[in-house]
């Protein structure tokens, strides 16, 4: 595996997003949702103004989970269906460059531009509350902007992988944002249905470990379970053994989702 040409690859993908201002239209969108959901959160409470990090970080999570998968999904459904349609991928694989080093080098080059947004999109916030944050604060937000690089890349992985599967263009776009729906919106759904039609009786003890199916509630259970006031809030203390909320676990968790869909859209690549 030569890894030069990997890096070049990869400093090609992400370079394109610089210059096509995609990077700096997703830093913005984060840049501005955080600001109003750090000052303007509580107004239904009556209350305006930055409050508390747990509090800004509770509502920064419902955020994450809607938008950043679907700009991971929507950033990389075509990483290679779209080079096939082009033409571009056969001139590419001319070149003395193996089909797993063309994928991992396009799926380095777009994590790095949707990490490099996401970091630029929330550090700006950090700035921006930094007067109103001690080190511990400052912790807590920089473990939750590190969580939502990861919950970037584990969408952007399975976006990667629909990308070898589909046929075309459309079908990749059909399949990316279908999900989206799933993960995000299905899934809880549907175990939380199960429960209730079995009365409790069924799934339960099961339940935290169906929540690691799911990359969405691994990163909402990140950031959730290490605050403290917010744990009790949620009800999670209740739901989910703290023994399965490690961070370190948490973490292993979720670079499973990020490999395993790179797994397999390698495999599916090769053929």
């Amino acid at each position: 595996m030569e890894f030069r040409q990997i890096a070049t690859l990869a400093g090609k993908e992400f370079w394109d997003r610089i210059r096509n201002r995609w990077v700096l239209a997703v830093a913005l969108v984060f840049t501005v949702f955080a600001l109003v959901i750090a000052y303007f959160g509580g107004a239904q409470q009556g209350t305006v103004g930055f409050r508390s990090i747990e509090f800004t970080i509770a509502s920064l999570v419902s955020l994450v989970i809607y938008l950043v998968p679907l700009i991971a999904l929507v950033l990389g459904f075509d990483a290679i269906v779209g080079e096939r349609e082009r033409g571009s991928l056969d001139l590419l694989l001319s070149m003395p460059i193996t089909r797993f080093e063309l994928l991992l080098g396009k799926y380095l080059g777009l994590a790095a531009a949707l990490a490099f947004s996401t970091i630029a999109g929330f550090g700006l916030v950090a700035v921006v509350l930094a007067s109103q944050l001690n080190l511990a604060a400052l912790f807590h937000f920089f473990g939750f902007m590190l969580s939502s690089v990861l919950l970037g890349l584990a969408f952007l992985s399975l976006a990667v992988m629909v990308s070898t599967f589909a046929a075309d263009r459309t079908r990749a776009s059909g399949l990316a944002i279908a999900l989206w729906f799933f993960f995000v919106l299905v899934f809880d759904l549907l175990l939380l249905g199960a429960l209730v039609v079995s009365g409790g009786k069924y799934g339960g003890e099961l339940f935290p470990y169906l929540l690691l199916l799911n990359p969405a509630d691994v990163f909402r259970i990140l950031n959730i379970f290490s605050l403290d006031d917010v744990r009790t809030l949620y009800g999670l203390a209740t739901v989910f053994p703290r023994a399965l909320a490690e961070p370190w676990l948490l973490g292993l968790v979720m670079a499973a989702w990020i490999t395993a869909p790179l797994g397999i859209a390698a495999w599916r690549f090769r053929k």
